[in-house]
Parts: C-alpha cells; structure tokens; sequence
C-alpha cells in the first residue's frame, strides 16, 4: 500500500513538473539558456584570463576552459574549446579596462537567463529592483570565476606541489591516494554547490534546501544519462556536416546546451512540483480535519 501511495506521489509530481513545463514556454526557454550560455562562455574566460593575469597565474585560464569542457562530449567541445583557445592566445592584461568589464557584462547576461529560466519553473514572478539584480548576477560570475581558478588550482597545480612534497618528505606517499581522492571529490562538489546557489539565490520567492536537493539531484543524474547517450549518438549516427556545413561544430554545441539547459529549467519544475504537491497535501488534510470536527 505505502509503495503505491508513493508510486501514485512520482506519478503526480511528473505530471505536473512536465505539464507545467509544457505549458509555460519551457522548451523556448531552454533555448534561451542555451543561446545565452554559449554566448556567455567567450567572455567569461576572457575575464578569467584577466583575473589570472592579474594574479600572477599564467596558463590558468587555459585549465580553466580544458577542465570546463572536460566533462562535455568530445564532439561537442571540441570545436568551442579550439575557437576559445586561439581566443586566450591572444596577452591579457586589461582586468580594470572596459575590455573585461564588457566581458563581465556579457557574463552577467547568462545569469540573467538561468534566473528567468527558474522563475518560470517555480512560478515566480519577479518583483526585484532590476539594479540589484544585475549585481547580483555580476557577483555571481566573479565567484564562479574564482570557483575556476580555485578548481584549476586543486585538478592541474595541486598534483605539481604534491609531487614536490614527496620528494622532501617521503613517507607522504601512503596518503597521496587519499589526499587525490579528497581533491577530485572538493572539485567535483563545486559543481553541486553551485546548482544550489543557482536555485537558492536567482528566482524569486523563498526555499530551504530541502525544497531544493531533489531538483539538483534529478539534474545532476539527468544531465550524466543526457552527456552518454549524446555523445553516443554523435559517434555512431550523427552528420551534422552534411546538414549545417562549416557550422557543424557551433551547432552541435548549441543542441547540447539546449538539452543541459532543458533538464536544469526540468529540475526547476520538480522542485515546484514537490512543493505544490505538499501544499494540496496540507490544504487535504486541513480539510480533512475539518470535516471530522464538524460531524463531531
């Protein structure tokens, strides 16, 4: 019985999210994201390229974009990684110039698109001052750009220092196994802690984690199965050459933003979903109550 009543609880959540989704231009939306992403993704390493100059870290912003498409389909990063590293060849050192303070701008503009995304997802409307949101949203990208340094710090410099480590102090080697694992894990959680920033902080309204965790987590397994299966695809059926030509490489990155950005706006919509069902759960039992005490 409990296992049905669950089953029957699955059942409306999903129907809901995905209606709702439907209804409310969640696939027009998608592609916002996805356009918006792919666009913010040039000046948000030009600007990490000029952070690292700035401090001193050269070559970070080159790890910075190897580890960000690290995780993408090969197919799929391969073009966009290539245009970005001819785009980073070129010496910055312009941080305070308007050069990266534009670049800073365009970033924001991403942002700006993942917060329209998640308020429609969790039926929001937006009633902030616009201001306060765009600095919010520059905040954001300054953090993730400190988030992509501190990452590149702990995948590629780390291994050097420890490497160095080892030969003053040899008996640290029976612990490398550990500390790798523990920097792999730090790495990989930064992206977690950054869904639920994302989801805490840019729609309106109010949520507590618990209002959030099943989202993220839906994403995270979502967008694991999407990244296989597309990237299977790729290699064994598609040609996007013979259908877009020289943009072959920029449109097979747009359809997998669009899908990422899909299931991120989904997870939204089950994270409203759980919280709308609980109220009509609240709303039946008051109800419920109700009704015994008046035939009391």
């Amino acid at each position: 019985m409990r296992a049905r009543q669950t089953l029957k609880s699955i059942y409306a959540v999903l129907k809901d999210a995905i209606g709702h989704f439907a209804r409310d231009d969640g696939f027009a939306m998608a592609s916002h994201v996805a356009l918006s992403g792919l666009l913010a993704v040039f000046p948000l390493l030009i600007f990490i390229a000029s952070l690292a100059a700035f401090f001193g870290f050269t070559g970070a912003a080159d790890r910075a974009s190897e580890l960000l498409f690290d995780t993408w389909p090969e197919s799929v990063a391969a073009p966009v990684a290539k245009e970005i590293k001819n785009v980073l060849t070129v010496r910055r050192g312009d941080l305070l110039t308007f050069g990266a303070v534009a670049a800073l701008w365009f970033s924001s503009n991403g942002v700006e698109a993942l917060r329209t995304a998640l308020n429609r997802a969790y039926r929001q409307q937006e009633h902030r001052n616009f201001v306060l949101l765009r600095l919010q949203s520059i905040g954001l990208v300054l953090l993730g750009a400190g988030i992509m340094l501190v990452y590149t710090f702990l995948v590629v410099l780390a291994p050097l220092a420890l490497a160095t480590l080892e030969q003053y102090v040899p008996k640290i080697e029976a612990f490398l196994l550990s500390i790798n694992v523990a920097r792999f894990t730090l790495a990989g959680s930064l992206l977690v802690i950054g869904l639920f920033i994302t989801h805490w902080l840019l729609p309106a309204g109010k949520r507590r984690f618990h209002d959030l965790w099943p989202g993220v987590l839906a994403t995270l397994v979502m967008w694991i199965v999407a990244g296989s299966v597309f990237g299977a695809y790729l290699a064994s059926f598609a040609n996007y050459v013979s259908t877009y030509g020289g943009l072959a490489g920029i449109m097979t990155t747009l359809i997998f933003l669009y899908i990422c950005a899909l299931l991120f706006i989904l997870g939204g919509e089950v994270n409203a979903s759980i919280s709308r069902q609980r109220q009509i759960r609240r709303l039946e039992n008051g109800m419920g109550g109700k009704a015994r005490g008046s035939q009391a």
